[in-house]
């Protein structure tokens, strides 16, 4: 790998995380029941975050939040092509998954994708398999996609869309969302699996 192509992966990599710190602006609140689970608030609240989504699974159907949140999940906005940053981050999503597990607590590795030019359905099922054999993928139309990225507050921008080998700028938030319940929090890609584990558990545990 030339110099070049290493200037390039790094400088995707810190655009990811710079844009991940900007997508989300920390204020105070009112306490919930979860307030000793959390690290911060989200200006204008939590129900400023998620809502409705309609996606298309690695199985090639259409499926809406409803389908994809059928229990406690970890959400996480990448692509498929991505060099680095997104295998590590769903890497450390699916051993927290386990280590959650291995604590009595059934939580599943949800991969969006927001490269609608390149990630079908295959492409997905193939990730999410080399990944954890519980992750569900999900891809969609360029409309589709955009208005679930909306939804979530994630930010993304395609470097070069004519290159054919692009790559794409992106937020790197994971999100722990609950059937029925919703958004309730999000996580920074500096925590380990295990501290990861720990943060999501106090939130199920005050379920």
């Amino acid at each position: 790998m030339n110099t070049s192509t290493l200037a390039i992966l790094a400088a995707g990599a810190l655009a990811a995380v710079i844009g991940g710190t900007l997508a989300f602006v920390m204020t105070g609140g009112e306490e919930d029941r979860f307030a000793a689970c959390r690290t911060g608030k989200v200006a204008g609240g939590t129900e400023q975050i998620g809502g409705p989504l309609e996606l298309v699974s690695e199985t090639g159907e259409t499926v809406t939040d409803k389908e994809i949140f059928t229990r406690p999940s970890l959400l996480y906005f990448g692509y498929t092509y991505c060099p680095d940053v997104c295998p590590l981050d769903t890497v450390r999503n699916a051993e927290a998954v386990d280590i959650l597990k291995e604590r009595g607590l059934d939580v599943q590795p949800v991969f969006v994708s927001v490269d609608w030019g390149r990630d079908d359905a295959q492409s997905m099922a193939d990730f999410t398999y080399n990944i954890h054999p519980d992750m569900l993928g999900l891809t969609g139309s360029e409309e589709q996609i955009r208005a679930a990225s909306k939804a979530y507050r994630t930010y993304f921008s395609i470097r070069d869309p004519e290159d054919e080998y692009y790559l794409i700028d992106h937020s790197t938030f994971t999100y722990l969302v609950l059937p029925e319940t919703g958004f309730l929090e999000y996580f920074r890609r500096d925590l380990t699996p295990g501290q990861l584990a720990d943060s999501v558990q106090c939130f199920l545990d005050r379920i």
